[in-house]
């Protein structure tokens, strides 16, 4: 799929240079940054579903066996 993006100059000269230096196309090194981008928020949401018990303030296995004393 293709995107259109804006950029300033700055951006693509930076591009452009880093390209040249590691002997990639820009859009290679466009496609590696919005993967990196997309890893790094991906992670940031698993890690933010740890350690969320422990702010309750009732012992998770006494929640569950009152849970199961339900059904």
């Amino acid at each position: 799929m293709r995107a259109l993006i804006d950029m300033s100059d700055a951006q693509v000269e930076a591009l452009d240079a880093i390209a040249k230096r590691l002997q990639q196309s820009r859009a290679a090194l466009i496609r590696a940054a919005i993967d990196d981008y997309l890893d790094r928020h991906h992670r940031e949401q698993v890690e933010d579903g740890f350690g969320l018990w422990g702010r309750r303030k009732v012992d998770g296995l006494a929640y569950q066996e009152k849970a199961r004393r339900e059904w």
